[in-house]
């Protein structure tokens, strides 16, 4: 390792055009990582093999490499080969983060800015966000870790962000838990998701309907179910059964999803349930609660899914 040029903790972040890769890059240099965007393929090592200026006391200072589709020179195989050249070859970190994002979603954000999206000048958006996913497929199948965006504010993810990257010399697996509604989709980031649909449904109770899982009416409505306490037992086992399997493989960070119907009720209670039970095994898992909020803007006719997301590149 003492022989190594040039950064050490290399990420290269790329995804779908309107998926938040700029918001990803910021929010890396806010938290102290140097960022490069865009630069052509040909001058990647160029950059890789650069040392800090003299005097500089930050050798050790992450780089994270922003590529998409846009990148002159760009080549899925390429960036794939050197990533693992990097880590196999020279002892590096080097991963790749893929942000994703439904084809809707990315239409609308771009809508509500009135940018172009970077394959459109001739076609359709849509067409323009079908082929960018295939020509991204290898890079996403390939990544290290993934991120998707759609249910996300710009907040969301640089919160994500934080989590993932904030200490890049941190150990073990980083555990993240998440409530959603199978209403809005599911999560396509979750490494482990459970359906809670067949738990006692708080809706039919009109004293409760309004309320949420974070109810302790609707708490203890839900654990009166005749198979609650089994269900979760067996839930909680195979997840501290997993997770020290997820650490020895080197899995960097673990998301468990938590799904009901609207996200609103059953899936926030055993989300809650679920952190408070892994944080006594000694865990520190992040809590967050996807639809939770949009379900309540719903019931009051105020906002709409999406809303506000502001991650158009």
């Amino acid at each position: 390792m003492t022989g190594i040029k040039g950064p050490r903790n290399i990420l290269f972040v790329t995804g779908m055009s309107g998926s938040g890769k700029k918001t990803a890059l910021k929010a890396l240099e806010d938290m102290g990582w140097e960022t490069v965007d865009n630069l052509p393929l040909s001058l990647l090592d160029r950059l890789l093999v650069t040392t800090p200026p003299e005097g500089t006391t930050d050798s050790d200072r992450p780089l994270a490499i922003g590529i998409d589709s846009r990148t002159r020179g760009f080549d899925c195989d390429r960036i794939i080969k050197r990533a693992r050249s990097l880590r196999d070859v020279d002892g590096r970190d080097a991963s790749i983060l893929f942000l994703d994002c439904g084809g809707f979603e990315i239409a609308r954000r771009y809508s509500a800015t009135r940018s172009r999206h970077p394959l459109a000048h001739d076609r359709p958006i849509e067409d323009a966000i079908t082929h960018e996913r295939e020509l991204l497929a290898p890079l996403r199948v390939a990544a290290d870790q993934l991120i998707d965006t759609t249910g996300q504010t710009t907040n969301d993810l640089q919160s994500v962000m934080r989590t993932r990257f904030g200490d890049s010399g941190q150990q073990g697996s980083t555990l993240a838990i998440m409530s959603f509604g199978f209403s809005r989709g599911v999560p396509r980031d979750a490494d482990l998701m459970f359906d809670m649909r067949f738990l006692r449904n708080p809706h039919w109770d009109p004293a409760l309907r309004s309320r949420t899982g974070q109810d302790a009416a609707v708490a203890a409505y839900i654990a009166a179910d005749p198979v609650y306490d089994d269900a979760l037992q067996r839930i909680e086992d195979l997840i501290l059964l997993l997770l020290p399997r997820y650490a020895a493989e080197g899995k960097s960070y673990v998301t468990i999803a938590i799904g009901c119907t609207g996200g609103k009720h059953r899936s926030v209670h055993v989300a809650e349930w679920l952190a408070a039970r892994l944080r006594e095994a000694g865990f520190s898992p992040t809590l967050r609660h996807r639809d939770l909020i949009l379900e309540i803007s719903d019931a009051t006719g105020v906002g709409t899914p999406g809303a506000g997301s502001g991650m158009v590149e």
